[in-house]
């Protein structure tokens, strides 16, 4: 999910940095917008650095003499559409009176008035400031307009004085955070499977046959519907990545043993998510030793791999089943196939040689191709919000199936 952070002009503009970096923990992406003030305390570059995201710090963006710069124009609008929260902090009296009054005279006031995304607010100012009837008044109508307003702490105040008017803690900015994007835990109740990563099948003691799979897009999911409010198994194959927050991870290597342990699980789950590249063949023997170099042609007998997708789908009853396909031409059709011949409900497909997709990338260019015969395009995204794709098509069918098989 993307949050954008306004940072305004205050002492406390140098904890966004930390905050950036707590966010991305979190696995948000996080694009910063400075205001004027805000670049008198801290350099947009130590931003720039740590979201790895371009920092925008003018609503006009300077262009060369005599070229029309129509991109930044309406940059604004652009990232109030693509942006699932604006979390502002430190927010200002300044800020907090221009956001309740309607004032839009730089990007960050504009692209409040611009978005329909969530609003946090997190004050940081002088105690008299804050306490102030007008300061007040702002924060009272913006409470009533749907602001999150995540209250001052206090103490010590870098002007010298002490009360109310030092930013929240970082924790409680993140906390306030994650009940606003996932205040609907629209997956409570759900128990699902995913499956994740390679396989790996041995030829001898040394080498074996996998594929380029990271493991990415199935961490992403199972943090995604963890959050959401999901009891989560992740099976996965060797991969590096860490088990995201309230998942369980059962790791495993081969094609056999993820089969062997989705078979155990797959009869808990309502959801089943099969996102793991299993590879599709093994060798008919593997070696005991070593198999030595020499300048004799080598030949392999190889013979498929349990088909862990259709096997499952074969026993789904009411469970929704989800399966991946990383294709090199011919996705929508060759999608469509499979999602029939594995009756599966869903088929997540792309095209592992398309810029920006395919094994080990951050990013995902995917289409959703559904039983219903919807076909969901998606545009280049952080695999992330490919995540959060996947379960919203997922509900949406898991709520269709409902009302077929719900008494009249």
């Amino acid at each position: 999910m993307r949050i954008t952070l306004g940072v305004t002009g205050g002492v406390a503009a140098y904890k966004a940095a930390e905050l950036v970096r707590l966010l991305q923990q979190d696995g948000f992406t996080v694009q910063v917008v400075m205001t004027r003030g805000a670049r008198e305390f801290i350099a947009p570059l130590t931003f720039a650095a740590l979201s790895g995201q371009k920092v925008i710090t003018d609503l006009f963006e300077k262009a060369p003499a005599g070229d029309a710069n129509v991109e930044s124009a309406i940059e604004h609008i652009a990232v109030a559409q693509r942006t699932d929260l604006l979390l502002v902090a430190p927010a200002t009296a300044g800020i907090l009176a221009k956001f309740a009054r309607g004032i839009a005279d730089d990007f960050l006031t504009t692209l409040y008035l611009a978005t329909t995304a969530p609003v946090i607010v997190a004050p940081a100012m002088n105690v008299n400031m804050w306490n102030h009837a007008a300061t007040q008044e702002n924060v009272e109508l913006l409470r009533a307009r749907g602001v999150e307003i995540v209250s001052p702490d206090e103490g010590y105040l870098a002007c010298g004085m002490t009360g109310a008017g030092r930013l929240a803690g970082q924790q409680e900015i993140i906390a306030a955070v994650r009940e606003t994007l996932h205040a609907q835990r629209d997956l409570q109740g759900e128990t699902i499977l995913i499956t994740a990563g390679p396989t790996c099948e041995d030829l001898d003691p040394v080498r074996y046959l996998t594929n380029r799979s990271s493991g990415k897009m199935g961490y992403a999911v199972a943090e995604a519907a963890a959050r959401r409010g999901a009891r989560v198994t992740l099976i996965s194959g060797p991969v590096t990545l860490e088990t995201p927050p309230g998942v369980e991870r059962i790791s495993v290597r081969t094609a056999d043993q993820m089969l062997h342990v989705v078979t155990q699980k797959f009869p808990e789950c309502s959801i089943a998510i099969f996102a793991a590249a299993v590879a599709d063949y093994r060798p008919v023997e593997t070696a005991r030793e070593k198999i030595k170099r020499n300048k004799e042609m080598l030949s392999l007998q190889l013979e498929p791999t349990p088909d862990i997708l259709a096997s499952m789908s074969s026993r789904k009853g009411q469970a929704i089943v989800v399966g991946f396909a990383a294709e090199t031409d011919h996705v929508a059709e060759n999608a469509r196939k499979k999602l029939a011949a594995k009756n599966a409900d869903l088929i997540v497909a792309n095209d592992v040689t398309a810029e920006g997709a395919g094994f080990d990338h951050d990013t995902n260019v995917a289409t959703l191709f559904s039983r219903d015969g919807r076909d969901l395009a998606l545009p280049k995204l952080t695999k992330s919000d490919v995540a959060q794709r996947i379960l919203d098509e997922v509900l949406r069918l898991k709520n269709i199936h409902k009302a077929r098989h719900s008494p009249v």
